[in-house]
């Protein structure tokens, strides 16, 4: 006989969006334990498992909490759905919730009061919670909630929306079944109500269940959190604010490049992100959360770092292959063990084949270039000490594209466009400067041979695991690396010597500095001036935990053959606070996403 011994889920907390799959313990009939499926085509012992999902039906509408989505709301800001803030983030599960969040929540009225005017007429229908806890439509608003006054009126009822406990809730109520697989993706429909599980044993033959039914109810479904959506600023001297549309892109001739470290799964450890609560670091949340930020920006090239290789298989390629990309991946050199399993991370880079089609790829792994240099410049009595040293196992992919649409003038009509894009992450070890500075330097001496052998234009992606004003940001940034730059005082193995060697000829520019070059003064321009540092015309970060706030990403472009037509906005620390650092509920890695527009300047010969 089979029986079930134990079903959990790894997360209690229920998301829309994220597939629920239980864990589930058996004992066979040698008393043996087993978590194999045991499927009705393929029968365990003479014995399969039945699943049946249910709902818990309630007469009651629930909200949750916009900041702590796993609790309860029992207030409401009218000032936000006056302003046309998508409803969910209305909702507060405390007065002080709401007061600990206010800053942040005082730039989405300011948002909305910007773009009201120009959506006609405002929404008068507003919602409340009355006494019982219930919602109700409000036909009036006080002036106080105007758009244009940030202040809001709360509603605060006098009982839950919620009953209490799980154990009370399931007393007496009515359950409907919504699935009859082993896995069930909670919907729309499943907002605000309980799940419950039925696991029981079914006898192959007779078809009739043996032994107790195993249930297990989880909490209230909850809504997947939305970020708000990021602006494209023009910086090409439009003194408006751009939106992406569903191309992507603002005009024909013009493409979008995103860069974006989505953290590994593998690095994504509860005791490093503490403060992320365990169902928003789960990877079956991150995952879809990542991909519907990644699918809203439409870039028409992706350059990602830190995906898993079974990730990359499994889940991005082929979904995003549903919305037009073609995926290229360079896995790194070594695997990393998870304490269950091996795991292994690297960089893939997505196009659009409506708008690119792929000429030649190259793979950089910096091992076999560290193994080259040891031979020809270490001593051979110091080689294991040096390859100690340099073997880090991180990678580059380098795609050349040719672009499918038209920018090429009347100095080259009908030249083939083509663009070099290189994807990269270079190691992380702090006190390894001199590994970091020597693999920047290995990738751009093998950009420089491919720049000289085909007239092209190039942008450098990636998580650089450097600050600005570091040695490869300068080596990036201006082509060299000053002699007495302090980060070449650490060089056990000699291999930066002589500085002088230290240098590139690509005219790179780093596609974020544009914010601080602008002139002029454009609605959105002006706040993102103040997200750059002017010390070194770069973000004031990319990546928030709470240990450690800092710029480790960049876009670099050829300033001679393209141009920055606009860049998404970057995020302010404050509205990120709220939520302790990064990742959060909203955002799913600890960096944020860069993404710029660019144009390729029209011409004939390099």
């Amino acid at each position: 006989m089979l029986s079930v011994l134990r079903v959990h889920l790894p997360s209690d907390i229920p998301i829309v969006g994220c597939e629920l799959t239980p864990y589930v313990l058996l004992r066979r009939a040698d008393n043996s334990i087993t978590t194999d499926d045991a499927l009705e085509p393929e029968p365990v012992d003479g014995f399969y498992l039945r699943y049946k999902w249910y709902r818990m039906q309630s007469d009651k509408k629930v909200a949750v909490c916009s900041v702590h989505p796993s609790e309860q709301a029992t207030l409401q800001c009218l000032g936000c759905v006056k302003a046309k803030i998508p409803i969910t983030k209305s909702y507060h599960c405390s007065s002080k919730c709401f007061s600990d969040a206010w800053q942040h929540h005082r730039a989405l009225h300011e948002r909305a009061a910007n773009a009201l005017n120009e959506n006609g007429t405002e929404e008068e229908e507003l919602y409340r919670f009355n006494s019982s806890g219930a919602v109700v439509t409000n036909p009036s608003l006080s002036s106080s909630t105007s758009a244009t006054n940030p202040s809001p009126i709360m509603n605060n009822g006098s009982t839950p929306i919620y009953s209490s406990a799980t154990s009370d809730r399931t007393s007496g109520e009515a359950w409907v079944e919504v699935g009859r697989s082993k896995t069930y993706t909670p919907s729309a429909d499943d907002i605000g109500h309980v799940l419950k599980l039925e696991c029981v044993a079914i006898d192959a033959d007779t078809r009739i269940s043996v032994g107790p039914v195993s249930t297990l109810l989880t909490s209230r479904v909850i809504p997947a959190p939305s970020p708000t959506p990021r602006r494209l600023i023009p910086v090409s001297g439009v003194d408006l604010v751009g939106h992406l549309d569903s191309d992507g892109r603002g005009t024909s001739g013009s493409f979008t490049v995103l860069s974006y470290n989505i953290l590994a799964d593998v690095y994504a450890a509860n005791d490093v992100y503490s403060y992320c609560p365990s169902w928003a670091l789960s990877w079956t949340y991150r995952r879809q959360n990542l991909l519907r930020e990644i699918v809203g920006y439409h870039a028409d090239i992706l350059c990602l770092q830190e995906v898993q290789s079974d990730h990359f298989e499994e889940y991005f390629a082929p979904e995003l292959e549903k919305h037009g990309y073609t995926a290229v991946y360079k896995r790194k050199t070594a695997e990393v063990y998870t304490g269950t399993v091996y795991a292994i991370d690297g960089c893939a880079t997505f196009f659009r084949r409506d708008r690119f089609s792929l000429v030649k790829k190259y793979e950089v792994e910096f091992n076999k270039a560290a193994q080259s240099l040891t031979e020809a410049v270490v001593p051979v009595a110091q080689r294991k000490n040096a390859l100690n040293r340099l073997l880090k196992d991180n990678v580059a992919l380098i795609v050349v594209l040719e672009a499918k649409f038209g920018n090429h003038g009347p100095e080259a009509p009908g030249k083939r466009q083509l663009l070099c894009v290189a994807n990269t992450h270079v190691n992380v070890h702090q006190d390894l400067k001199d590994v970091k500075l020597w693999q920047v330097h290995t990738l751009l001496k093998g950009l420089e041979k491919i720049a000289v052998s085909a007239d092209i234009p190039m942008l450098v992606c990636g998580d650089f695991n450097s600050m600005p004003g570091s040695a490869p940001h300068a080596l990036l940034a201006t082509g060299k690396v000053e002699s007495t730059h302090p980060d070449l005082t650490i060089d056990p193995l000699g291999i930066l010597r002589p500085p002088s060697k230290l240098n590139h000829r690509l005219p790179l520019v780093s596609a974020y500095s544009s914010f601080a070059r602008m002139v002029g003064v454009g609605m959105g321009l002006e706040q993102q001036r103040r997200r750059i540092d002017p010390m070194t015309n770069e973000p004031l970060f990319t990546n928030c935990t709470r240990d450690f706030l800092g710029t480790l990403d960049y876009i670099f472009y050829t300033a001679d053959s393209l141009t920055v037509e606009s860049l998404l906005e970057l995020l302010d620390e404050d509205s990120l606070r709220k939520d302790t650092a990064l990742p959060s509920p909203e955002w799913s890695s600890d960096h944020i996403a860069l993404l710029a527009e660019f144009r390729c300047n029209p011409r004939s010969r390099r």
